[in-house]
């Protein structure tokens, strides 16, 4: 074989490597982009957005690996630029969502925003991670290495990205709503104070209940942050409907500590009045980054460290 052959022949396989591994980040990208009940990123200019950005991020994931065999470090640098681009992704979608959340009749709150931002920014990274080693064992194994890669990279990209739920961390129950003179109860919680009779009427027509109990102390403080229980008012708003409008303070949906147990209580005035899907709704609400403690963890080693 001739000098020019072998560096045709490695040129061609670094081409089939940024090739396959770009494909690949795509694919990830198209695998982890899901327009769901909450209708975000919305169809079709969210979703082209974060395609485009999914097919820069595989382009450079694919394209460090011949440039690092090359010896051209430089290329370092762009990977640097392209985690400050997706830093920026961060920030939009953060800005995106504040700026639409004011006019939800249930909003979802900074700290569910702030959930969706960073998972935005976080995807573009298992691409970039995805086709970047699809690329390597391509270049190093060959082509049939590099679709193997690429059909375990896939999969693995989806369960990387899913996190818990608040069914992972709570025993979630229907309870009864009912009316005690002024006062809503949830089961045995108290919510609030309703003056109307009308009002009251239409809790007890439209009201669902539901008690969340935590199943550890560490669920028990999650469950209290204010965060997260606002992201399971509007996931199961979302889900079910709600009936209300603006102006009206003693329609809005409530999910109320009770203080010596931990216990929440949620309720809510549906429009679809289906049990199965408000108990589903509110399993499946992302457990919130901002909003998940550890104290008896931190608790134990404190006391490890005293002993």
């Amino acid at each position: 074989m001739s000098g020019w052959e072998g560096f045709r022949l490695a040129a061609d396989r670094d081409v089939l490597a940024v090739v396959l591994g770009t494909a690949v980040g795509l694919i990830a990208r198209v695998l982890l982009l899901r327009s769901d009940y909450r209708q975000y990123p919305a169809y079709p200019h969210g979703r082209l957005i974060h395609l485009s950005l999914g097919l820069i991020a595989g382009a450079l994931g694919a394209l460090a690996v011949p440039a690092l065999m090359a010896e051209e470090y430089t290329a370092i640098t762009f990977l640097s630029l392209a985690a400050q681009q997706f830093r920026e992704v961060r920030s939009m979608e953060r800005n995106a969502l504040r700026a639409v959340d004011g006019q939800e009749l249930v909003p979802r709150g900074d700290s569910y925003i702030e959930g969706i931002a960073v998972a935005f920014e976080g995807r573009n990274y298992v691409v970039m991670l995805a086709s970047f080693f699809v690329s390597l064992l391509c270049v190093w194994l060959g082509l049939w290495a590099g679709l193997a890669a690429g059909a375990a990279v896939l999969p693995a990209t989806r369960l990387l990205m899913r996190g818990r739920r608040v069914g992972d961390i709570a025993d979630i129950s229907f309870a009864p709503v009912r009316v005690d003179e002024a006062g809503v109860y949830v089961g045995d919680i108290y919510m609030m104070n309703v003056g109307l009779p009308e009002d009251r009427e239409l809790i007890m027509r439209s009201g669902i209940g539901i008690v969340l109990a935590p199943k550890n102390d560490d669920a028990r403080v999650t469950l209290a942050h204010g965060g997260q229980r606002q992201a399971i008012l509007y996931d199961l708003s979302t889900r079910l409907g709600v009936m209300r409008d603006e102006g009206e303070p003693a329609l809005v949906p409530l999910a109320k500590l009770e203080l010596a147990t931990g216990r929440v209580g949620v309720l809510a005035l549906a429009r679809e009045q289906d049990r199965d899907k408000a108990l589903d709704a509110v399993r499946n609400v992302p457990l919130l980054e901002a909003a998940v403690r550890h104290p008896v963890r931190a608790n134990r080693k404190g006391k490890e460290r005293s002993d």
